[in-house]
């Protein structure tokens, strides 16, 4: 029977449940997978706490018997003792001993102990049985003059007798705690038969009768049914077994509220809905979820047994239809967004055609559902026409157009349209179920006009763009870097400490920042995602976009380092089952993802971007100072666009970008070089406002002029030809620009130049401090009038141009800028060789 589930509840013919085969030791072998027994005569459920299924564990210590809900971790006792121990983990793990005063998987007995003979007694305090410890009290004067001098250790040893017969356990079936002479029931049950008689008044059960509907005390991997009827007994168990079924976990804590809950109840399926509502539960979702799942499995058991089919009602459950899903799924439902109104379709051909394509197809629910809203919009439109669209030999051309109109302007729910590929994805959806319908033969009488025409269908647009434009600006990208430690604090990712979360979450941006990879591709990425070939390092990744697999990117060697030291940490983390092969894992196995979603990805980024206290956009504003950047436009995807546009600024060849890319149309990647040309637009505009170091006027006389005849350095452009030579290397007099008669700044270069005066009047605080000799003051003073006299020629001047100018010229400064920042970056990618290929 290894490997099974074996089921012991069955449906006899006439509905009712009943149990199967006994094991030989009275108990059977319930929810294999778990390790559960259950014992029908006592009604309760031990399950195994080695297996995680079942969300219990021993403590760590070894021979310490506490069971708790969290796994490696050690029961309070043992932790306290831990504190003060001074042992290493190993060390306290292998030799405590603790002394405790509960059960937990056994019964414990008392340490009094003489001649080799052990009192038989359960354990109450200090190691002691209730009789030892009432006589400790005695022989110590607690209650009158001390009889004994001496510590608890040494009374054990002298003078405590050992008693050899155990005391009766206690009445209640399966309950193995020692009952008391008087009432037979143990001290936690004798508690609870005087509050039921004080709370019941005349109308308690007697003693055997409440009994009878008694759990025993419970360990934490165990729950019972006691209280539950015979019949709400073996529907309970109907619903773990489907639970187990699915591999789910069955946490006894959770189970055991839901019990409570039902009290005496007879049967479940026929008790009051009121009972199970879930809503009037406390917060504690994991019990009302248990509580909706027991409503929802014994519902679908008793519609099977009548003989109704989830498929047959106008409302599909689509758990219970078993619709496949994409995305992985845990348990049933509940009342969560799982269920499928085919009412709303008022025409009785068109839903029952789409309610047969769904039988038929068996399409997963994402699907599913699409196909079903389509249907829903063409049924509203044929609503809003003369007959409704309620005979289908009515149905001709006039009424697709309306119904193909219909999804041309279908809106959000917020008013907003639909993006174009939605509502030709909706159409198109129609459209497959009627061509179904009519070759199952279900709409014979529909014409054939009503289907698809080329006059019937939404054009497609043309790409936006403007999508290029939504690369992070490299300057911010320098901001974020510079605050990246803060990536990733106080997010929660359960079941791994705040630094890991942190030094994943600051990876996967790095891997972002420098690969230019889609979010899904990133977070994606296998444990052995490196390839080496000499000296060069590539990053094996799935385009799953464009379906190829296992291609190859080059990346640079600190990118390799960033991915190697998240690689070993990664190594050392307790990570879900189904993570293990994944770079970056998930939560739990039970997450819709086996690794990071890109979800908390986004969510993870959103967060830190909003805890950045300030982020600048490349320009200024009238008043000199820096914009603030947009933080909505810093998202995941937002990095392959600047990846993509970096490389395209540098002139990496469009060949070569569109394999590191892996775009399958050089056309797409063609649309970042757009750039290239709006360069060339703000240098024929820029050229005409550059300045001498007096600010005169000193225009140039080509876009060539400006680009080849003077080179960039930091405070604008110089013309002395020995540095023009040298690439700007070597300036004769140390980059003092104010002073040069060379130098030949434009408006693209004033937040350099304010940022130069503000550093230069710091640099001038400083020296006054060290008491510097009065000719570096005077240096220093020189270069901030030069440069206030250089920024405020060029602020006047714009402030004279005509307003259609001056946004003409302010728009040149931001391209310019920004293809300064990218050749300023290290571009992540290594030598290509012309027909290489990335795959």
């Amino acid at each position: 029977m290894t490997g099974k589930i074996i089921r012991i509840i069955h449906t006899r013919r006439d509905g009712t449940l009943v149990e199967g085969s006994r094991k030989g030791d009275g108990a059977f072998e319930l929810l294999r997978p778990h390790g559960f027994r259950y014992f029908p005569s006592l009604g309760c459920l031990t399950g195994n706490f080695d297996n995680p299924q079942t969300v219990a564990w021993r403590c760590l210590t070894k021979v310490c018997s506490a069971v708790g809900k969290v796994r490696n971790r050690r029961c309070n006792t043992c932790n306290r003792a831990f504190a003060v121990s001074g042992l290493s983990e190993e060390e306290f793990h292998a030799t405590f001993v603790p002394v405790t005063n509960r059960r937990f998987t056994e019964v414990s007995r008392c340490s009094v102990e003489r001649d080799g003979v052990r009192c038989q007694r359960e354990l109450s305090s200090r190691g002691l049985c209730r009789t030892h410890t009432n006589q400790w009290k005695r022989a110590t004067g607690r209650n009158k003059q001390p009889l004994f001098h001496g510590t608890l250790e040494e009374w054990i040893r002298d003078a405590a007798t050992p008693h050899e017969d155990a005391l009766s356990t206690c009445l209640v079936g399966g309950c193995e705690l020692e009952g008391s002479p008087g009432s037979g029931l143990c001290g936690i049950h004798n508690k609870r038969w005087k509050e039921h008689r004080a709370s019941a008044g005349g109308s308690a059960d007697d003693l055997s009768t409440w009994i009878e509907f008694q759990p025993p005390y419970l360990a934490t991997h165990q729950f019972s049914l006691a209280t539950l009827g015979p019949v709400a007994r073996l529907e309970i168990l109907y619903v773990l077994q489907q639970r187990d079924g699915r591999n789910q976990k069955i946490e006894p804590s959770a189970i055991r509220p839901v019990v409570q809950r039902l009290g005496r109840m007879q049967s479940v399926l026929r008790a009051d809905p009121e009972l199970l509502d879930p809503t009037v539960w406390s917060s504690a979702s994991n019990f009302s979820a248990l509580m909706r799942e027991v409503a929802w499995s014994l519902e679908r058991a008793h519609e099977r047994f009548l003989g109704i089919e989830p498929t047959d009602k106008l409302v599909w459950d689509l758990k219970a239809v078993g619709h496949p899903s994409k995305y992985r799924t845990a348990g049933p439902p509940g009342t969560r967004a799982s269920k499928v109104d085919f009412s709303t379709i008022k025409q009785p051909w068109l839903r029952e055609t789409v309610m047969e394509w769904a039988r038929s197809t068996r399409p997963e629910s994402q699907r599913f559902r699409h196909h079903v809203s389509a249907c829903l919009i063409a049924s509203k439109a044929l609503g809003r026409l003369p007959g409704g669209g309620m005979d289908p030999v009515a149905q001709q051309f006039a009424q697709m157009t309306a119904v193909v109109q219909a999804f041309r302007v279908l809106p959000k729910e917020d008013g907003s349209p639909h993006t174009n590929k939605h509502r030709r994805d909706l159409l198109s959806a129609l459209f497959t179920v009627l061509d179904f319908g009519r070759s199952a033969g279900m709409l014979e009488t529909l014409p054939r006009s009503f289907g698809r025409h080329k006059s019937h269908r939404i054009a497609p647009e043309e790409p936006n763009e403007d999508e290029i434009g939504k690369a992070v600006p490299e300057s911010v990208i320098r901001q974020l870097d510079s605050r990246l430690d803060l990536l990733g604090q106080g997010f929660p990712y359960r079941g791994y400490a705040p630094k890991d979360i942190e030094a994943m979450f600051q990876a996967v941006y790095q891997v972002l920042r420098d690969t230019g990879r889609r979010p899904k591709e990133v977070v994606s990425l296998k444990r052995d995602c490196l390839e080496f070939a000499g000296s060069d390092s590539f990053l094996i990744w799935n385009n799953y976009k464009g379906k190829r697999l296992r291609r190859r990117l080059p990346i640079t060697q600190e990118t390799t380092e960033d991915i190697q030291v998240w690689a070993e940490r990664r190594s050392g983390l307790i990570t879900p089952h189904r993570s293990e092969p994944y770079l970056f894992p998930a939560i739990t196995d039970s997450s819709r993802y086996a690794h990071l979603g890109s979800p908390n990805l986004a969510r993870a980024m959103r967060l830190w971007v909003q805890s950045i206290d300030e982020i600048h956009s490349e320009g200024t504003g009238p008043d000199g100072l820096p914009v603030p950047f947009d933080r909505e436009k810093i998202f995941p995807y937002a990095f392959r666009h600047s990846y993509a546009q970096r490389h395209a600024d540098a002139g990496v060849p469009i060949d070569v970008l569109k394999e590191l890319m892996d775009h399958k149309s050089a056309d797409t990647t063609a649309r970042y070089y757009k750039a290239l040309k709006r360069k060339q637009e703000a240098v024929k505009t820029m050229r005409l406002h550059v300045v001498d170091r007096n600010g005169n006027p000193a225009p140039m006389t080509s876009n060539n002029a400006y680009e080849m005849r003077s080179v960039q350095v930091p405070f604008g452009g110089c013309v002395e030809p020995s540095n023009v030579k040298a690439g700007g290397q070597a300036c004769p007099i140390r980059f003092q620009c104010a002073g040069c008669g060379f130098y030949r700044p434009d408006p693209s270069y004033l937040a350099a130049i304010e940022d130069q005066i503000r550093d230069l009047k710091t640099d001038k605080e400083t020296a006054l401090a060290m008491g510097t000799d009065e000719f570096v003051i005077r240096n220093l003073q020189d270069q901030i009038d030069a440069y206030k006299k250089v920024a405020a020629n060029m602020h006047e001047q714009i402030a004279g141009l005509p307003e259609a100018e001056r946004e003409e010229l302010m728009e040149s400064v931001k391209v310019l800028r920004k293809s300064r920042a990218a050749r300023g970056r290290m571009l992540p990618l290594t030598v290509i060789k012309r027909g290489e290929s990335s795959a």
